[in-house]
């Protein structure tokens, strides 16, 4: 095949990396996002600015997005500027963002239409797993196509996983994050206990995360909890966004969450306080505030 050409939508805290692992794997790159200034590094390392949506998807073979909200989704994939009105016919879109799995179901349908292969694949592994290309991707979409699509998630990932159909890879991030969600609060109330027991919790982590209680949570993020770092790796108010979406997708399914339901409601207490903008960890922070003074 000749050199494939990616274009990229979304420049975060996750997908800016993920748009670098492209170009370091030879990929050539087209990026937008609705803030420039997000982009400037990547254009300065060799990426191709495109100006708009529907110029991106005119000039690439593959077209990733990952944004913020389903609502942005359907802003970029929808509609005479979006990308299923001028991607190229044979080419490639892939939603890396955590989004319904009904919409990833109506992305599909509208791109097979119009003679695209549309796959949805949100991922885990935070602000790290995207730096260091260590990525699980979770992928719903047609098995006749992965394996054109299988090098350029490899490029980012290495948990590589087709689920099924369209909107199975966002069934499965749910499932993901309904198990992280309770285990935040176990990790929160892990490292308070210790605390509180006058024990140091470091010591304590090195004991507890080989053993049963271990998760990728309490040994990446707990660590940041206790050195006061509430820096983003993935945003308060895109975790309940996704808490949001997994409880719709729960109630539909008539399926009883309530550990979730109360992660939500403890992240969206934290969001009131001011932590839109922490990273997941900053939970901890409720739990301090809610112990008592000795």
């Amino acid at each position: 095949m000749t050199k494939q050409t990616i274009g990229f939508i979304g420049a975060g805290v996750m997908g800016k990396s993920m748009a670098r692992n492209l170009m370091k794997a030879g990929y050539d790159l087209n990026v937008f996002t609705r803030t420039k200034g997000k982009a400037d590094d990547l254009v300065a390392e060799g990426a191709n600015w495109k100006e708009s949506v529907a110029r991106l998807s005119e000039h690439s073979d593959f077209i990733i997005t990952i944004v913020g909200y389903p609502s942005d989704v359907e802003e970029v994939y929808f509609g005479g500027d979006g990308i299923i009105e001028n991607a190229k016919p044979g080419s490639y879109v892939i939603d890396m963002t955590t989004s319904s799995p009904d919409l990833a179901q109506e992305i599909a349908e509208k791109a097979e239409k119009a003679g695209i292969h549309a796959y949805d694949a949100p991922v885990s592994g935070g602000d790290v797993g995207a730096r260091n290309g260590k990525l699980t991707i979770m992928v719903g979409g047609n098995q006749e196509y992965f394996d054109e699509v299988l090098p350029v998630f490899q490029a980012m990932g290495e948990n590589i996983v087709l689920q099924g159909e369209a909107g199975a890879g966002q069934h499965t991030k749910m499932s993901n994050q309904i198990a992280i969600a309770s285990g935040m609060l176990g990790v929160c109330e892990a490292i308070t206990y210790a605390e509180k027991a006058g024990l140091d919790p470091k010591k304590v982590l090195s004991s507890i995360e080989f053993g049963a209680a271990g998760s990728w949570s309490l040994s990446n993020l707990g660590p940041r909890m206790i050195d006061g770092n509430f820096d983003p790796g993935f945003y308060v108010k895109h975790f309940i966004k996704d808490m949001k979406i997994a409880i719709d997708s729960a109630e539909n399914m008539q399926i009883p969450v309530p550990g979730l339901k109360l992660a939500k409601q403890l992240y969206e207490e934290l969001s009131e306080a001011g932590g839109d903008n922490d990273g997941t960890q900053a939970l901890y922070k409720y739990y301090q505030m809610m112990m008592p003074v000795s």
